[in-house]
Order: structure tokens, then sequence, then C-alpha cells
């Protein structure tokens, strides 16, 4: 399969004004895609048009290969904006009602359960559950029918560290031995570095970028700064110091290395028995949520 999601310059305005504007993005089989933006960026209102929640006013979207809407739906599972549960009722009684009101059997309630880590609730009323204890219950719901793709708003907002980390675990853990592909939109920019695999990073309504996992890590990381003369001297001999060529020449003599340097003392010697003259090292951590929050700016 080529993907679960496909969209193209979808656009959605009330009263006139534009809030999502032109989003074309792509999500693939087995991903774990961190819808990254500001709140009031579009996050809700885009995942509302994907689920059927909202209609288009511009673009289109398509899913599971351009499969038929209605199919498509029924390999959907979502949580968006707070799980709707009946607070009077067990967790195990919430899901078989959600199974019959999507004509799903009942008896699938207790395995899901297991999957959410709420199986020993026994008859513990939803209502006196911990914040955590409820959206987990709220991606139990989203996991009748046995969905291939999860949609997810914000999720962990506002839970405390110990509901932050059991929801995350919970979602890898859905990735890793359920097959799960997952859309989760959040503003808590460290969490997703934790488990996305792929970005889109909407500001102001715009998608501002697509990056995975992995690219992200290569425009972030260490950055080491080196004013030395004569820069191109110095430059050759970092290169075969270090063995990167992950170096570019700035302004004043200054070489910025791409890499955390270990061993600045050594470094620093090589550089003076080759008569290069060292002024001065710095180095700085450029750390994904500065960079996520430097490209939401751009796009405001």
């Amino acid at each position: 399969m080529e993907y679960i999601l496909r969209t193209e310059e979808l656009t959605k305005k009330y009263s006139g004004q534009t809030v999502v504007e032109r989003v074309s993005m792509t999500v693939r089989p087995g991903d774990i895609y961190g819808f990254v933006g500001k709140n009031g960026a579009g996050k809700t209102t885009f995942i509302r048009m994907i689920l059927g929640l909202s209609l288009p006013d511009g673009g289109s979207f398509s899913m599971f290969d351009g499969e038929r809407m209605a199919q498509a739906r029924r390999k959907t599972g979502s949580l968006v904006e707070g799980p709707a549960i009946y607070n009077n009722m067990s967790a195990k009684k919430n899901i078989e009602i959600y199974c019959t009101m999507l004509g799903e059997d009942p008896s699938q309630a207790e395995e899901i359960l297991k999957t959410v880590g709420l199986d020993k609730t026994g008859r513990k009323k939803a209502g006196n559950f911990s914040l955590g204890m409820k959206q987990r219950l709220g991606i139990a719901l989203a996991l009748v029918g046995d969905p291939e793709f999860l949609v997810l708003d914000e999720p962990i907002n506002g839970l405390d560290p110990k509901g932050i980390v059991e929801v995350r675990e919970l979602l890898l853990k859905l990735r890793k031995e359920k097959n799960k592909t997952i859309f989760i939109s959040s503003h808590l920019l460290g969490e997703l570095e934790k488990i996305a695999t792929r970005y889109g990073i909407i500001s102001s309504g715009k998608l501002i970028e697509e990056i995975t996992a992995e690219e992200l890590q290569e425009k972030c990381g260490s950055l080491t700064l080196i004013k030395a003369e004569p820069a191109d001297k110095a430059e050759e001999i970092i290169r075969s110091f270090l063995g990167t060529d992950k170096t570019e020449q700035k302004e004043n003599n200054t070489i910025a290395v791409g890499a955390k340097v270990e061993n600045i003392g050594a470094l620093t010697n090589e550089l003076f028995k080759a008569g290069v003259v060292v002024e001065g090292i710095s180095t700085s951590e450029n750390t994904a949520e500065e960079y996520f929050i430097k490209k939401m700016e751009e796009g405001e």
C-alpha cells in the first residue's frame, strides 16, 4: 500500500476566514505521523475534515490508496476533542456499548482492555478514572473494530507526567505489536519527538514542512563553531581529525562543524602544531523543539 491518507490542497474557511489553507500531505503505512502546531493552528479542523465531521471548502483527500470512503472509514478509529465516555459505567461496559453502536461484536472488549492496560479496572466507574486512564479508554474506543488507522487529536494534552508516559508507551505498542498507523496531533513537541516517525508542521493553517524523524535528527543535534586562521587550512585539518565532511566556512574565519567535538583539547593541539591560530571555540545544541518553533514562526 502506497499511502493511508493523502490530501491535496485541503482548505477550510469559517466566516470568510481561512483556517486550513491548501494542505497537501501524505501519511504512509506504519507511520506515527506527528502533526505539530500551536493551539489554533488548524490541527483539529484538519482532523475533522478527514474524519468526515466537517466538509472541506476546497481541495480533496483520499484514504487507503483511494479506497471507497465508506470502507476506509470502517478501517479508521479516532479520538477527537476528548473521549466521549459514560462516566457512570465501567470501562468494559463503555466499550461494549460502543461496539453495539458500530455493529461490532461486544466480546472484543476484553482484548481491547488488555491492549490499553485497563483490564484490571473491573466495575470501577469511568468517572472515577484518572485523566490518563480516561484517555486510554478513549483510545480503547478508537480500537473497536480493529482499525488499521488511528487518528488522535491531542491525546496527551493536560496529562500529568505519568499519564503522558502511559499513553506514549501505548502508542508505541500499538504500532509495533498491532501494526497500526497513527496520526497524532499535539503542541507538546518534546513528547512527539519520542514517538513520531514523520512530522507535518502546521502554522496559521498552512503546512510548512513534512519531515522524517531521520531528517529531523540530521538538522538538529550539536553545532561546533571554531574561529581559526587561516580558515582553509583549519577546515582541512578539522575534517581530517574528526573524519567528517560536515563542515562549512562562515564569516570571520569561522568553521561550523555539524557535530559535537568530543576532544576539543586534542583538536586544538592539532591545529596549533599545523600553525593555525585558534581564536575561539563554542558548542551549541539545536533541539527538535527549537527547530519546530522556528518553522512555525516562519509560517506566521
